[in-house]
């Protein structure tokens, strides 16, 4: 990828393996930290301390996509994310937006803001296939079936990997005939989001195969729910805050699959995680 803001996060990055993005959920109901950072001066100071341990881009969201989620209105949308963004770009941090809305994607770029980070690859909104064409920003295009009061109901894969991978490379083919650029394009298969957990553990498996569609490939698998379970009883599931590590496993997985970037909570334990892989040699082109 030649795209300019992609090439200043690879400046920034300076590290092998994934870039990684830090999480800044300006929400009050997100499923994993809801309310922490929801006034304006705490979400500054947590996307500092983000790029302080090693973030090169935080990512900004004003509306939670947890499963049962409502959705806040696009004013309510607007108060939350745009003055962080604001604040977080004028002190140089590389800011994503993480929006369905084009208009806040908009305002938030005006803000500041380098990169549209839309879950719904730009299905929820007709117009941001033309905010994305018009403004030349990055834009991820994550898999997407529906919003999440009801997006659970349509977790169902004959073959998840080649699904998700067909249904993404379908949007694509619409932004590209909107206008878009191909290196705007970042992919994201959408662990969670109409998934059960054994499709995320598929597409986790299969992401060699999401990664050779040719454009880079975002992974958000952070503190999820199918990483609270994995290894425990029914019923049983690790905390919110007790799943640093195993989404440090999934981003050093990824780091294995040549992903371009890992979008987490813990910073410092991907980090950690990355470093390992590279030096044993574990990430594309290189040899332990």
């Amino acid at each position: 990828m030649t795209h300019a803001v992609l090439d200043r996060v690879a400046a920034v990055h300076e590290r092998p393996g994934p870039t990684v993005m830090g999480v800044v959920n300006v929400t009050p109901d997100s499923f994993s930290d809801g309310g922490r950072w929801v006034e304006t001066d705490a979400a500054v100071t947590h996307g500092l301390d983000l790029v302080a341990e090693g973030a090169a881009i935080v990512d900004v969201g004003g509306e939670s996509t947890r499963p049962g989620a409502e959705r806040p209105s696009e004013q309510e949308e607007l108060r939350r994310v745009v003055p962080v963004v604001e604040a977080l770009a004028a002190q140089g941090v590389i800011v994503s937006v993480d929006t369905m809305r084009a208009s806040v994607a908009e305002a938030a770029l005006a803000a500041g803001g380098a990169i549209i980070n839309d879950v719904s690859g730009g299905l929820a909104d007709p117009q941001m296939p033309a905010l994305v064409a018009a403004s030349g920003a990055p834009f991820v295009v994550m898999h997407w079936r529906g919003h999440s009061h009801d997006m659970q109901t349509r977790a169902h894969y004959d073959d998840v990997v080649a699904e998700v991978c067909a249904e993404m490379g379908a949007r694509v083919e619409v932004l590209l005939a909107a206008g878009t650029s191909p290196e705007q394009l970042v992919l994201d298969p959408g662990i969670g989001f109409a998934k059960t957990a054994e499709h995320n553990w598929q597409l986790l498996a299969g992401l060699e195969q999401v990664v050779a569609l040719g454009y880079p490939v975002l992974l958000g698998t952070s503190r999820k729910g199918f990483l609270g379970s994995v290894g425990r009883l029914p019923g049983q599931e690790r905390p919110l805050d007790a799943r640093a590590v195993v989404t440090a496993a999934t981003s050093a997985r990824a780091a294995r699959a040549g992903v371009w970037c890992v979008r987490v909570h813990d910073v410092t334990a991907t980090v950690d995680a990355i470093d390992v892989a590279a030096a044993l040699g574990d990430l594309p082109g290189t040899a332990s």
